[in-house]
Formats: structure tokens, sequence, C-alpha cells
């Protein structure tokens, strides 16, 4: 089988550019294969990344019958748990799946809003008034926060106290390069891993007693927090998941949801605050009450930063893609960040233009940054009512200005790309 050309640099070469710079290993591989390559990675073999709409569609539309593609997920498994939705395959992802999706959608998402809200004023209310600090770690702070609250259910302060400091640090532990470390056995209860090993198991009494207590109580059917839901929910055949499996989707909803929508939401305020035309319009709705071109402004800067810069499937059927026929066993990933800064699918693709997705939005399956098919983020709309309601109460109390005239740059932590420095900014006013 003949693969899409691609670099013949050594694989360690080409795997230290994909973790290091993977954004200008991209641009180089288009420059001069095309859209669809083929890249090498030690242990990874070789990737074919694809990015064109009809590609994307028939190889995310076709999970039912490919499987994730290892790598990532070696590293997430012993924090998530062997049986979190994200790790599973075929029928038992999709039982999962159809389980946990209805507290996403819908006018659940209204009973979020008033702690999304209240959580971010408070985070405000600490912006330093003297001198320039970075957004990133404060929106961490808030997503953690809803995070807490929201999903876990958390109410009591001391517990929420208790659990904060050890989920953070385990969060921590799997943007590390050395995160590899947590997934070799001999090297668990060393050292740093040791430690993050510590935290885990704590981390699981904590989450124990807040599952027994929803299991407890009476009155949890009336509760809007995820868990409640969780616990109250009900397979087909009318069994429900055990507590270590509610563990485990409890804290894949951390880890999938924590970092991912800080991000998002630290690029589009660098954004935003790099191109004052858009700023100025954001500011005018909210203070209009309206909420179209803020949501365009989280879709536009989920197009042109996307936190997660590709996904990967390995094939079980032979398929047609990118141009080329693949045989069973080939990794193909859906190259994100490709997809959205082609120019026939994006005139101008680096240019930052929120009225993109106001007129009708992008062609189907070129606007990915939640992947896509029956793997697609479960909590896409909770992410995006997330940045909404974020992005909302922050412009409508403060005023704010960049604090240098140039513009973050990508930087990888693990899988995701994050403002290199942190989306500084200066508090210009309060309002």
């Amino acid at each position: 089988m003949a693969l899409p050309p691609g670099p013949s640099a050594p694989a360690a070469l080409q795997t230290a550019r994909l973790l290091a710079r993977p954004i200008p290993f991209f641009e180089a591989c288009r420059r001069r294969y095309g859209e669809t390559f083929t890249a090498r990675v030690v242990r990874a073999g070789e990737l074919v990344f694809i990015s064109d709409p009809p590609s994307l569609t028939r190889l995310l539309a076709a999970d039912r019958g490919n499987t994730i593609a290892q790598g990532r997920n070696v590293i997430l498994k012993p924090v998530m748990g062997p049986r979190s939705v994200l790790l599973l395959e075929d029928g038992e992802h999709l039982r999962r799946r159809k389980l946990m999706l209805p507290p996403f959608h819908g006018e659940r998402m209204r009973a979020y809003e008033a702690v999304m809200e209240t959580v971010t004023e408070r985070e405000v209310a600490t912006w330093p008034e003297d001198r320039a600090f970075r957004i990133h770690p404060s929106l961490q702070a808030i997503t953690l926060e809803v995070i807490l609250r929201a999903v876990f259910g958390i109410e009591d302060d001391a517990r929420r106290e208790r659990v904060r400091p050890n989920l953070t640090a385990i969060l921590g532990s799997t943007q590390s390069p050395a995160a590899i470390g947590i997934t070799i056995p001999g090297l668990r209860r060393m050292g740093r891993f040791g430690r993050v090993a510590r935290l885990l198991a704590e981390t699981d009494e904590l989450l124990a007693a807040q599952i027994a207590e929803r299991r407890a109580d009476s009155g949890a059917e009336g509760r809007d927090d995820i868990l409640s839901l969780l616990v109250a929910a009900r397979f087909d055949d009318g069994s429900a998941m055990d507590d270590r499996e509610i563990r485990d989707q409890l804290m894949t909803l951390l880890l999938a949801g924590h970092e991912t929508t800080a991000t998002a939401l630290a690029w589009a305020f660098d954004l935003l605050l790099h191109h004052p035309e858009a700023y100025e319009r954001a500011r005018r709705e909210v203070a209009d009450g309206g909420s179209d071109y803020l949501d365009a402004v989280g879709e536009e800067a989920m197009r042109l930063r996307p936190v997660v810069p590709f996904t990967g499937r390995e094939l079980r059927e032979r398929s047609e893609l990118g141009g080329y026929e693949l045989d069973p066993g080939t990794v193909v990933m859906a190259g994100i960040y490709l997809a959205h800064t082609r120019p026939d699918l994006f005139p101008q693709p680096r240019e930052f233009r929120p009225e993109r997705f106001l007129d009708g939005g992008p062609e189907t399956f070129s606007w990915i940054p939640f992947g896509g098919g029956t793997r697609r983020c479960l909590g896409a709309s909770f992410a995006q009512f997330e940045m909404r309601v974020v992005l909302r109460t922050v412009l409508a109390q403060t005023v704010l200005r960049a604090e240098s005239d140039r513009m973050e740059q990508p930087v990888r932590r693990n899988v995701t790309l994050s403002p290199r420095g942190g989306t500084g900014a200066w508090l210009v006013e309060r309002l």
C-alpha cells in the first residue's frame, strides 16, 4: 500500500518537531506535500493526516467501525479509569454515550448558568488593577470551580477546599511531557509519580463519599448537577452505573472539560484584545443583551486556535481518504488545525473574523474543534455555553487591554495548544 508522501527525516526528529512545535511542522508539511501527508512518529508509527471535509466525514462517520488511535489515552487511562467513556470502544462506548448525553443538552444548560456567572464574578473580583496579569490561570480556576459545583455537585465548602488542590495537581501531572511516567508500573510509586498516585487515591475517597451521599439523598432526582443525573440514569436494561464507573466518568469530564475550555477562552481573549473592533463589537452586543456575535467569537477562536490540533482513528476497513486508498490498520489523523486553516474553506484563514459564523456557518466537517461522529465531545454544548457566559460576564464588568502588541504563540501542553505567556492583560476599568 502506498501512503501519502511525507517528510523523510528520522522518526525521532519528526516526533520532536510534532511534539514541540506542531503548527510549524504542519505548515511545512502542507507547503511541501499538500493537504494530505504522512508523518512518522516514534512508537506510533506512520500517521496519515487528512483535512478535506469529505474525507473527514467518511473517517469520523465510521466511528462504529474504526477504533481510537492509541497514544494520549495511555497517559489518561491511569487518571480517568478503565470505564471512562472516552476510552471504551464499540457497544460499550455507545451505551455510555447514550446514557451521559442528555445532561449536556437543551434546557439543562440553563441550570448551570448561575453557577458559571457567580464563579466568574468572584474570580474577576481578584484581578489586580495596578499591574498586568495572566488571564489563563484565572480561567483555569473558573472552569475547575464550575466542574466542582455543576458536574461533581460538591456543595460543601470544606470538601471543595480538600479536593481542589488534589485535582489541580493531578491535572498538572497530565500536562507535562513526563506524564508518561504515570503509565509505567515501576515508577508509579516513586517521586512525583508516587505523589500523583497518592493524590488520586485521596481524591477517589472524597469522590466516593460524594457519590455515596447522592445515592442516599432522597431528593437527588431533583438536583441539576451532573453527578446526580448520572446516579439516577439507567441503561436500556434498567441497570445503573456502579460507584467506580461514575467516578471514572467524573474524572473523564474533569480532564476533558477543564483545561480545554479554559484554554479556548484564553485564546478568545487573546484574539479579542488584539482586535479592537471585534472587542468593541462584542462589548456593545453584551450591553444590548445579545449573544450571536459572542458565540461567533468563541467559534472563530476555536477555528483559528484549536485547543486540540488533531485526533486519530485506526482503520478497521479499507477506506478512500485524502485521495488515497488506505488499508485496515492505518492510523489516520483528522487534522483539526489543518482543516480550520484551509483557504478553500475559510478565505484569509489566518485572519480573526468572527462574522464568518454569523451567516449560516461553515461547511459540515470543516469546523471540528470537538471532533465528530459518535466520539464527538460529549461536553461540546456545555463548553460553548460556558464560553458564552464567561465572555459575557467579563465583558460586562471590565475593560481590558492586551499587555503586549504581540499575540500569544501556541505551546504544547500534553494534548492541548495553550498560549505561551498565559494571555497577559491589563485591567483598565471595572464597570
